[in-house]
């Protein structure tokens, strides 16, 4: 596609150009979609949604939205968010149905969760750092002085950040008479509390980290909630790094991660993942993917950072770097381990003779089978 400003859906002689009208910005995002390679084959389901096609809800000191199956019908095992929250900027006390995984992307956040049996767990987590915290615990993030930005994967295509059990309208909604029963005080003390929800709002950025520790009671419950990732140096390979996190480096965490960076022509190997579907999110770079199901059904995709990609459970795919720049990618799957089968490693480790009688592949093939059966980036 060497014409940047105008793309037709031809190719030899299958095809027809397209007078329009036509979205050309959106054809040449998604080349392989307008013009898909010949090996793509059946019917799919749409496995891309940018996020800049989901509505962003705009608050006080901040921003949320979000990609749920409302929006992305296939991502039926997880949803997403992705927030904004200026310095000192609170999302509110709140709690879920769901479990939410977190990643910083940007900036500094502290984050604040009490667990059932009355510990506290304060920590301050910058870029590259994440958390786990499961449903029906309750929590708080707030903006440090440079504000954060995250993504939020929770383990439910359904969810929805508008509809989280929020503290304001919990005692919003309960009779006064109760409020002053529960807290043993009388109700005019609640008269000047919110009669709907503050969900993100700005106060003040908070005493340094030790001073309000020291404010509290109790200990960091004994399995914590969160995760210094940054500081977990990622396994190199010839066309990238990975990064795994996953119940073995982060007992809490019931989601696990690959944080991915692919180099310029690099391409993260062919390959499925037998026990849990894969969420994306695209932080940088241009990127491909075919993903492959049975029946000879097969569709190839085109993402971009802020886009959200999903594969499910048990289907082949790769990811290729299409740019000029590193792709970096951010993979959540459903399960407490990340596990995956490579397509490589597996003809690698079965007889030759059997790989041949399937495929009719020369010995050049099956030497590099046998060089390239580790790397997964490469």
């Amino acid at each position: 596609m060497n014409d940047q400003t105008r793309v037709e859906p031809i190719r030899g002689t299958r095809g027809s150009n397209d007078p329009g009208p036509r979205n050309l910005p959106v054809d040449l995002q998604n080349p392989d979609i307008l013009l898909p390679p010949d090996t793509d084959n059946g019917s799919l389901p749409n496995l891309k949604f940018p996020f800049a096609l989901a509505h962003n809800r705009l608050e006080d000191g901040g921003w949320a939205r979000e990609v749920t199956v409302r929006d992305f019908p296939a991502s039926k095992s997880m949803a997403g968010v992705n927030m904004r929250l200026g310095p000192g900027v609170v999302r509110e006390l709140h709690w879920h149905k769901e479990a939410e995984w977190a990643y910083i992307l940007d900036g500094t956040a502290r984050l604040t969760v009490v667990d059932p049996d009355g510990n506290v767990s304060i920590d301050d987590l910058t870029t590259g750092d994440m958390w786990l915290v499961p449903a029906g615990i309750p929590h708080a993030i707030q903006g440090m002085e440079d504000g954060t930005e995250f993504l939020l994967v929770f383990d439910d295509g359904n969810f929805s950040e508008n509809e989280t059990l929020l503290i304001t309208e919990y005692l919003a909604h309960t009779p006064l008479s109760v409020l002053a029963k529960n807290f043993g005080v009388s109700s005019d003390h609640f008269a000047n509390i919110p009669k709907s929800e503050k969900y993100i709002f700005r106060l003040p950025v908070p005493q340094p980290l030790d001073v309000v520790r020291g404010q509290l009671p109790n200990s960091p419950p004994p399995h914590p909630y969160v995760l210094l990732a940054s500081k977990i140096e990622p396994e190199r390979y010839s066309g990238g790094t990975v990064k795994t996190v996953d119940s073995r480096v982060f007992p809490m965490t019931t989601l696990s991660a690959l944080i991915i960076e692919i180099e310029p022509g690099g391409m993260r190997e062919m390959h499925w993942h037998p026990d849990a579907d894969e969420w994306q999110y695209y932080v940088q770079g241009e990127a491909r993917m075919t993903i492959f199901d049975a029946t000879n059904k097969a569709r190839t995709f085109d993402y971009r950072a802020g886009d959200v990609g999903f594969v499910p459970k048990t289907l082949g795919h790769y990811i290729e770097n299409t740019g000029e720049d590193p792709v970096r990618v951010i993979n959540v799957f459903n399960s407490r381990i990340c596990s995956d089968v490579s397509l490589n490693q597996w003809m690698a480790l079965t007889p030759p003779d059997l790989i041949r009688g399937h495929l009719g592949l020369d010995e050049t093939v099956m030497k590099a089978l046998r060089r390239t059966s580790q790397p997964v980036v490469r």
